[in-house]
């Protein structure tokens, strides 16, 4: 039996009268690729958000390899080792795609970047090793600014992988993205499931992506998850269908 990773017990969030989640019990454990679905204001960015301390929660308890992570400040959560890929990408757009990585490794080193002295050498090696595990090294110099939304997509995962992560959250890993980079853009997340047994907790709107990759499916409707389980189970389900799917799967 695979070991628990993250464990959520009544997570409740809201907003005024707004719900965002409600009593919402979640799991995953380590070596998962598990996604999370559902309609926009489903409530799915809340609990990323919630998860990795951007958010404090009204009630309820996230616990990450048996340790209490509630209300716990993003770099913490961070050096626990949950990192985050934002849906909107959260580079620094003047600065090369190296240097953007570099600043990272250095965050997480302790050595945060400074433009007051010179930081050469600090973190090389571990970001030219990230940069070639996300097909960037070539593109090493090129201004992040300037990217194709892939390449920014793919940044912006090295830039978690940075924080050394053993549970990664990726929101819409592949949102604006064509066939091509979609493709690749998820044959990397499998191989950083698979090869470096990285745990994987992935929301995305493409359900060709979500049913060709993910191992377990939730659907969060109203702050609260309705239905889980395999694709297969959550494809067929009555409940999916009517609340998400629709006709259009």
């Amino acid at each position: 039996m695979k070991r628990e990773i993250l464990k959520v017990t009544g997570l409740n969030k809201s907003f005024g009268g707004l719900h965002a989640t409600r009593d919402l019990d979640f799991v995953l454990s380590e070596g998962d690729l598990d996604a999370i679905i559902g309609p926009n204001g489903a409530g799915k960015s809340t609990l990323f958000n919630l998860l990795t301390g951007y958010y404090r929660p009204d009630s309820g308890t996230i616990l990450f390899n048996e340790e209490d992570i509630t209300g716990r400040l993003p770099h913490e959560i961070t050096r626990l080792g949950i990192s985050r890929a934002f849906q909107v990408s959260n580079i620094f757009s003047k600065l090369t795609i190296f240097d953007n990585v570099r600043s990272s490794v250095q965050a997480q080193m302790g050595m945060a970047f400074s433009l007051f002295r010179s930081a050469d050498g600090l973190g090389n090696e571990q970001t030219e090793e990230i940069l070639t595990l996300c097909g960037l090294l070539e593109k090493r110099g090129n201004i992040a600014g300037a990217l194709s939304q892939g390449d920014k997509k793919k940044l912006e995962l090295a830039i978690a992988l940075a924080g050394k992560p053993t549970l990664l959250l990726l929101d819409e890993p592949t949102a604006g993205m064509s066939l091509e980079e979609t493709q690749d853009t998820m044959a990397l997340v499998d191989n950083l499931n698979r090869e470096r047994n990285i745990t994987i907790l992935f929301t995305e709107h493409d359900l060709s992506v979500v049913f060709n990759h993910a191992r377990k499916i939730a659907l969060l409707h109203s702050g609260q998850i309705m239905v889980q389980g395999t694709p297969d189970q959550v494809r067929m389900n009555e409940t999916a269908q009517k609340i998400y799917f629709g006709e259009h799967y």
